[in-house]
Formats: structure tokens, C-alpha cells, sequence
């Protein structure tokens, strides 16, 4: 075990092995060629470089910040602002190699991504708010991205920004022991009855989604998500205008969105990965909405530009709260009224190819 007594320590057939990082790989290594270890040695080693980054300058540092104010450690406020300026430095330098890289190393997740990840949870969830991390954009996506991966889901289960930084909570000195007096024989009191309201109260029941109180639409979010998925052929003659016989600008409303910053998406992988990991973070409106985002041009920087259907007759509320991704584009309420935007709703639910002069590099469906 542990020499000095702490944990994690997993057991295995061939003894115990201590430290997280040494335990990731040596799981990592129980299956052979794991691609979690890259695909070439310089992969390998950069996977290697980023695991110590991660130890040294992330975790280290948000440790410095986080556990003196949790009483864990004596509260100095000097030591507190040296360790918050070097984790800034190493966010930033993270920030910038982040730029123009979906992932750490490579094109797909890594062992240096999920120790990465599962440092920089500690620090989202416990004490980095959101007026902290937004100097970082950058590790903001890739954060999101990474936590919002189906197996580390089943791990981490849902991660929620801190609010607020912990208070001080300062250790007190241990008090000396007082002489203990001597005992006399303790008086039966009785025991209460619990009362019955008390052991009857039921569970509060879960609230309402505020879309699900709206009056009732005419249309049917699903028979349109149906007729988009089953249409294949004369798509503009049977799903455009089945959805244009469908719309209820009652129950619904329709909204353009441009990416702010479309001369930061000069390479074409991480641009695509951005809108996959904003449309991830967009399931929890899934019941209530459908969307087309185009990522437009032939040649970096691309242009991403959306379309989306949502319940009711303005962005939910909820969705602009819980997805950080959402002030990271213009949204424009679409007017049906003017034939020009509404031609436009019919070539992005289309992929009409060129799109306002130029060509497709993707277009991915929300639905």
C-alpha cells in the first residue's frame, strides 16, 4: 500500500500501485496499443509532457487556492494570490495551446485529456466561477467537451460551475480537555414518536419545464423531426414545405445565429468540433427544439451560422443560463413575414449548397 498511508492505491494481482497518474496508466496500459496512449512515441510523449502540466501547474495550483479556504490548510492570503496567479499563468498558457487543438494531443481524446478533465473539474466545480474562467475561452470549450463525453458522464455524472468562491472557513486550535466529571447514572427520558406527517411526507414532486405549462401548438415537434429524418428525396418539395405547413409562430419561434469570432476558426477539425460540443450541450432542450447549424466556406476561416426552432416565443431561458455556448453567438429572431429570411430558414433546413455564394464545408443536424 501507500507508504505514507494516503490513497488512491489500487490493489493488483501483482501488488499495490499508488499516485493517480500512475494508476491511469497503468489501467491505460492493461489494454495493449491503447490508442488513449496516442499513436506514434512523440504522441506519447506529448501526452506525457501535458499528464505533468497537468499535476504540477493545473491541479497543484487549484489545491493551493481551494483547500485553505476549505480549512484544510493554514489560510495565508499571500501564498492564496501567488497560487491564483499561477494557475492563471498555466490556464492561459492552456488557453493558447487550445486555440487551434480540439484535444491535447491529437485528434481524439487521450490519457492526457481525461487527467486534464478530471483536474479541471475539481476546480469548475469547487471554486473557479464563471467571471474566473471566461479570460480562458479556450479551456472553457475543451472543458465542456471533454466532461460531456458519454464515459465521463458515467463517471463524473453532471458537472455545474461553481457560483460563488468558498468562504475562509479558518481551522480552529484544538481546545485541552476538561476533567471529566463523574458520571451519574442517567435518567430514562422518553423517546418521542416520530410524528406520522413526518414519516408520511411525501417526496416534492420534480417541477415543471416552464415549456411544458405553454398553451398547446398545432404543430408536433416530433412529426416534423420525423418527416426531416424520412424525407430523402425532393427534400425542398415534401420536408421545407411540410415544415412550412407545420410551423406555428403561436407555439414556436425561429432564430438565426452567427459565431462571434469566425476568424479564430482557421482550422477545420477544431471548428467542427466546436459546433459537435456546443449541439452536445444543447440535450437538455432536445424535447423542445431543432436545429441546423452550416460551418460555410471552402477555406479557413470559416463561418459558422445556425438556424433553430425553439418552444415558445423566445429563447428558453434555461437554455441561455445552463449553455455557456449561447453568448458566444448573435441570435436574431427570425422575421416569417420577410421572404428573403424566410428563404433563407428553407436553404439551411435544406443544406442548400452554395449557401450565400459559398460551399459547405458541413452542416449537423439537431434533432
Amino acid at each position: 500500500m501507500n507508504p505514507i498511508g494516503k490513497v488512491p492505491v489500487l490493489e493488483t494481482p501483482d501488488g499495490p500501485v499508488f499516485e493517480s497518474n500512475a494508476i491511469a496508466r497503468y489501467v491505460t496500459k492493461l489494454k495493449p496499443n491503447n490508442p488513449l496512449f496516442g499513436s506514434s512515441l512523440i504522441e506519447y510523449a506529448q501526452i506525457e509532457q501535458w499528464n505533468d502540466f497537468s499535476a504540477t501547474e493545473v491541479d497543484a495550483n487549484i489545491g493551493r487556492w481551494l483547500y485553505p479556504r476549505l480549512g484544510y490548510r493554514v489560510y495565508i492570503p499571500a501564498a492564496e494570490e501567488a497560487a491564483v496567479a499561477a494557475l492563471k499563468r498555466a490556464l492561459g498558457a492552456l488557453n493558447t495551446h487550445l486555440a487551434c487543438n480540439t484535444y491535447l494531443v491529437g485528434h481524439l481524446i487521450t490519457l492526457a485529456d481525461i487527467i486534464m478533465g478530471c483536474n479541471l473539474s475539481i476546480g469548475f466545480r469547487m471554486i473557479m466561477t464563471k467571471s474566473f474562467t471566461k479570460e480562458f475561452p479556450h479551456v472553457e470549450r475543451y472543458f465542456w467537451t471533454v466532461v460531456n463525453q458519454p464515459n465521463f458522464c458515467k463517471i463524473l455524472g453532471e458537472v455545474k460551475q461553481a457560483e460563488s468562491i468558498p468562504a475562509v472557513q479558518s481551522k480552529k486550535p484544538a481546545q485541552p480537555e476538561k476533567p471529566k466529571a463523574k458520571e451519574e447514572p442517567k435518567k430514562e427520558v422518553k423517546k418521542e414518536e416520530p410524528s406520522r406527517v413526518e414519516e408520511e411526507a411525501a417526496p416534492k414532486p420534480k417541477a415543471k419545464n416552464p415549456l411544458d405549462l405553454l398553451p398547446p401548438s398545432k404543430m408536433i415537434l416530433d412529426d416534423w423531426k420525423r418527416l426531416y429524418s424520412n424525407t430523402k428525396t425532393n427534400f425542398r418539395e415534401v420536408a421545407v414545405k411540410g415544415f412550412w405547413d407545420m410551423y406555428d409562430p403561436e407555439g414556436y419561434s425561429l432564430w438565426f445565429c452567427d459565431y462571434k469570432y469566425n476568424d479564430e476558426n482557421t482550422v477545420s477539425f477544431v471548428t467542427l468540433n466546436k459546433v459537435g460540443g456546443f449541439l452536445q450541450r444543447m440535450d437538455l432542450v432536445r424535447k423542445y427544439a431543432f436545429g441546423k447549424m452550416l460551418i460555410v466556406g471552402s477555406e479557413a476561416p470559416f463561418k459558422v451560422q445556425g438556424l433553430w426552432l425553439f418552444r415558445g416565443k423566445e429563447i428558453p431561458k434555461f437554455v441561455m443560463e445552463e449553455v455557456y455556448d449561447m453568448e458566444l453567438y448573435e441570435w436574431k429572431e427570425v422575421d416569417i413575414n420577410d421572404e428573403a429570411q424566410k428563404e433563407r430558414v428553407s436553404q439551411m433546413i435544406e443544406d442548400h449548397e452554395p449557401f450565400e455564394g459559398e460551399a459547405l464545408l458541413d452542416a449537423k443536424c439537431f434533432k
